[in-house]
């Protein structure tokens, strides 16, 4: 795609430059909707500042998970867990990188 038509929108190239400076603006919290290859691609480039996760207690058998592709241990420190009446739990974890949590991972 070289071009939008659509009002207010800019296409990027880099994802990585594009969305570091949307976070240098003063503006609210950015909001990334996306499929699983697009939401993995964030991940993957350490781009995610805080991840909210619906756990829904049902055994599909499949699905496109986001951390597929990952690599390596991705250290996450739960800030907040709110359950609803339905079952399911809303989970907001940020990355933590602490050198506590990684020796943890290390020796396990």
């Amino acid at each position: 795609m070289k071009e939008s038509t659509w009002e207010r929108t800019t296409l990027a190239n880099n994802l990585a430059e594009e969305i570091n400076k949307l976070k240098k603006q003063p503006e609210n919290d950015i909001i990334a909707y996306g499929g699983s290859k697009f939401v993995s691609s964030l991940v993957e480039q350490r781009l995610i500042d805080k991840y909210h996760l619906f756990v829904n207690p049902v055994a599909i058998g499949s699905g496109l998970p986001i951390f597929s592709h990952w690599k390596e241990n991705l250290l996450l420190k739960l800030v907040n867990a709110t359950s609803f009446q339905c079952g399911i739990a809303l989970l907001c974890y940020k990355p933590d990188d602490s050198e506590s949590v990684a020796k943890l991972m290390q020796d396990n």
